[in-house]
């Protein structure tokens, strides 16, 4: 998946050191739930498992050459909110040198692209913590609507004590008619709805 000046590829082993060169400031991970990486042979390990997937992808500048964040989706039974079994959840990140110039808006209509003509999935969700905006502003911008609810995600590796808003895009060439409900019929525990 490619734009003029952005490529989503597959991570390479070969990666880790630009991984860790924006991975580990301490601005990037906490505000995507995860904490910041404390060496280069940790954003290696984290390349080999958690990114060695077929739905997980470098973004890449094309410019340089150089990953530059990730994004990717979770499936029915991976994602940290409550979806449908034919729904998938959206998530990103990009380095903070490359904030406030539009390339994770570029990259999540993409995602989006692929998600809904490739893969077919009905819905996309996606959240973010309302202590980063900005992240809800390119979900929205994107098409993405809030949904009124929050949820606190138990798997995340930092930040599952905090709520994240939940937002979500309907595809437009499918019905919807098995998804719309799906985050009421689940675990209504870990949710709330805002006023």
């Amino acid at each position: 998946m490619k734009t003029e000046r952005l490529l989503l590829r597959p991570w390479r082993e070969d990666d880790a050191e630009a991984l860790y060169k924006y991975a580990s400031d301490p601005e990037v991970g906490p505000r995507a739930g995860w904490p910041p990486h404390k060496n280069v042979e940790e954003s290696r390990e984290i390349i080999r498992t958690l990114f060695n997937s077929d739905h997980m992808w470098a973004i890449e500048l094309k410019e340089t050459g150089e990953p530059i964040g990730c994004i990717g989706y979770f499936v029915y039974g991976e994602s940290n909110i409550h979806i449908g079994e034919n729904d998938a959840e959206a998530g990103y990140w990009v380095a903070r040198p490359y904030w406030n110039r539009g390339i994770c808006s570029e990259a999540l209509r993409l995602l989006i692209d692929y998600c809904f003509n490739e893969k077919h999935f009905q819905t996309l969700w996606s959240d973010y913590f309302p202590d980063n905006p900005a992240s809800g502003r390119v979900i929205e911008k994107c098409g993405f609507r809030d949904t009124g609810e929050i949820n606190y995600c138990s798997q995340l590796q930092l930040g599952s004590d905090k709520p994240v808003r939940i937002m979500r895009l309907d595809n437009p060439s499918t019905s919807t008619t098995n998804s719309i409900n799906s985050i009421n019929s689940t675990n209504s525990h870990d949710k709330k709805t805002l006023d």
